[in-house]
């Protein structure tokens, strides 16, 4: 069922991919400064593309900063869990440590409680 979805969503995505690129296939210019800056410092770079391509780019770029953003933000979260897990690890050590060390000896604290 959920296969099935999954490829009846990336059908219907496909589609409307397909139909956003055959709809904007003009060829636009992208410069790297306004006009009036380019001849101020005679600098220019101007690429000439496919509206479509420029929009997947933008949703491509918008997306990968996205990632990123969220991947910077979650590093302090990474941290603190690695730590949880060492900390778990030296308790858990810890623990079999003492278990060894106590082998057959009766537990203090039960034979208290047991002797009321």
């Amino acid at each position: 069922m959920v296969k099935t979805f999954r490829y009846l969503f990336l059908a219907l995505l496909a589609i409307v991919l397909l139909t956003v690129a055959s709809a904007n296939r003009e060829v636009v210019a992208l410069r790297l400064l306004p006009t009036e800056v380019d001849t101020f410092l005679g600098i220019g770079w101007t690429i000439e593309l496919p509206l479509f391509l420029v929009i997947f780019a933008g949703i491509l770029a918008g997306l990968a900063v996205g990632f990123v953003w969220e991947w910077l933000r979650e590093a302090r979260m990474r941290t603190e869990a690695s730590q949880h897990r060492r900390q778990v690890g030296q308790l858990e050590r810890e623990v079999t440590k003492l278990r060894a060390e106590k082998g057959d000896k009766p537990d203090e604290i039960l034979a208290l409680l047991d002797g009321r």
